[in-house]
């Protein structure tokens, strides 16, 4: 990235001096598994106020379907668990990471439970579903294919009956507050007490992914990048950002979200098809329908494009009514009310994107470079998911990620000054005003180009061409001052897209869910290790 691109230190000028101040010990920013679930840990140990973008259940957690991987079930085994985990990561996890996260996921799950989780379960036994990657059926699930829904339910009650959390929602957080190093709070607008400073003594990120940088996606519209974002501002390194995994099925109809087509149901025998009622994917790969996200989602492309149709189908018929009704409630009324019935009719589907695999840098704790900042969920990179993401460890990641930053945070607070104030910072910016910029415009430009050119498939000469109209729209985007949450995301979405854009360029291989159709081989040799970029350096290097 050149000098042009460089992101200014916050988005909006201020002075701590004209605007309210709330004052906690921990700060979390994210209401979502990883969030609520650190809230719930710290609140332990000290006061605890947790901002949300919007209502505290919309976000990724609430719309995710499949479950929790985890190692419970008897016929198999934590290190098959492991295994699994680190081969679709493509030599790109850390195996003692992988190891803590899942050895430490029964206890997270069976503590929702104690919470008043319900998993589906039969004659008292939990029963587990199979995903792809997966070589045994180890995903607990809730309500047939509504498990975030019930997680975030649980973690929600479980938070607001607490004595020292405290729940602002309709906080948008523009910029962590920073200096030499140390984090110290975050600067936010709420949707009716306007600008105000959050004082902590420690800040926990958990604000999810990057989805909606693509056009194609199943996230919802909170999840632009706003917390990588404003940890990129404040000199956080981010870790492996080129590994975006798109999820191979979404539904694909004119006037339908990207709603998730979750992938239990090719665990419970979905096939699918192409518009000539062709399986394909058994020609692809040895686990068809089961293999590996990446591998899925790449073969769905290719299918499309040799047969000139807009997208593939998934076939459930032979499933029959009363199991899908059962296992698939959400997904059945969903196509239901597009005159799909999903017992005797075939869904179109295609891929989109799904999980930022990297993120803001962190250690097994959560903490990142900056002191006082800890990070957890979507919205970090410890190594966990490699190089591709295993179903369901997301859901599995921010219960044990979350609970052990929260921990972390809490923890430290004894070794900090219990008395804490406000500090004076005054940020001046003089920049063009928003109003000659149509934002809506140039996000749907934005979305568009990455898809188009930093999607599934990848290729230098599009790479650089994503990179080159990046940089122009940067030029005068990022010299603006906006006064409202749609400018400040389309910001926070520009420096990621760039940053995305820069590591995607370097990596001159294939791996995982990076697909390079000019570098289509795994390189092991030279790129068997993590990216990382900063705002300082804003350079690759690897380690």
């Amino acid at each position: 990235m050149e000098n042009s691109s460089r992101p200014h230190r916050y988005l909006i000028p201020f002075d701590t001096s004209d605007v309210p101040h709330i004052f906690t010990d921990v700060l979390v920013i994210g209401s979502g598994v990883a969030g609520l679930r650190a809230a719930i840990e710290a609140a332990e140990y000290g006061e605890v106020l947790v901002l949300s973008k919007d209502t505290v259940r919309e976000g990724s957690t609430g719309h995710a379907q499949g479950g929790v991987a985890v190692a419970m079930n008897g016929a198999q085994s934590v290190q098959s668990h492991i295994d699994d985990t680190l081969d679709v990561g493509c030599g790109l996890c850390d195996e003692s990471v992988v190891r803590t996260i899942i050895s430490e996921g029964p206890e997270r799950v069976q503590e929702l439970i104690r919470w008043g989780a319900t998993f589906d379960s039969e004659d008292g036994e939990l029963l587990f579903a199979r995903e792809g990657g997966h070589t045994h059926r180890r995903i607990v699930h809730a309500r047939g294919d509504a498990t975030g829904a019930e997680i975030e339910a649980t973690l929600v009650a479980e938070a607001q009956v607490h004595r020292n959390i405290h729940i602002l929602e309709h906080s948008c957080v523009i910029d962590l507050i920073s200096e030499d190093g140390v984090c110290h709070g975050a600067v936010f607008q709420h949707s009716t007490k306007g600008m105000m400073m959050a004082w902590s003594r420690q800040t926990i990120l958990a604000s999810g992914g990057t989805g909606r940088i693509f056009r194609e996606t199943t996230n919802p519209p909170v999840v632009t990048g706003d917390g990588i974002a404003m940890a990129f501002r404040a000199g956080a390194k981010l870790m492996d950002l080129e590994f975006v995994q798109f999820h191979p099925t979404t539904l694909y109809i004119a006037g339908a979200s990207r709603a998730l087509i979750s992938e239990a149901v090719r665990g419970e025998g979905g096939a699918l098809v192409n518009k000539n009622g062709e399986r394909f994917m058994t020609k692809y790969h040895p686990d068809a329908e089961l293999a590996p996200r990446d591998i899925v989602s790449r073969n769905i492309l290719q299918e499309m494009k040799r047969t000139a149709d807009t997208n593939v189908y998934l076939d459930l018929t032979h499933i029959g009514r009363e199991t899908l009704a059962k296992r698939f409630p959400m997904i059945m009324g969903l196509c239901a009310e597009f005159d799909i019935d999903i017992a005797q009719d075939l869904i179109p589907v295609r891929p989109s994107a799904h999980y930022t695999v990297g993120g803001i840098a962190t250690d097994l704790h959560g903490q990142t470079n900056i002191e006082g900042l800890y990070a957890c969920g979507e919205v970090a990179c410890t190594g966990f998911h490699g190089a591709n993401r295993l179903g369901s460890n997301s859901l599995l990641e921010g219960l044990v990620m979350g609970m052990r930053a929260g921990e972390a945070a809490g923890n430290f607070l004894h070794r900090l000054s219990k008395s804490f104030g406000p500090r004076h910072i005054k940020y001046p910016a003089e920049r063009g005003h928003q109003s000659d910029i149509d934002i809506s415009d140039v996000e749907i430009s934005l979305r568009s180009l990455m898809w188009r050119n930093v999607g599934i498939e990848r290729h230098k000469d599009t790479l650089d061409a994503a990179a080159e109209r990046l940089e122009f729209w940067q030029t005068y985007v990022m010299e603006r001052t906006f006064d409202n949450p749609a400018g400040w995301q389309l910001q926070n979405m520009l420096t990621l897209a760039r940053a995305i854009v820069r590591l995607a360029q370097a990596r001159s291989e294939t791996r995982g869910c990076h697909y390079r159709s000019d570098y289509p081989d795994r390189d092991d040799t030279h790129w068997q290790k993590h990216s990382f970029i900063d705002r300082n350096t804003q350079e690759m290097t690897g380690v």
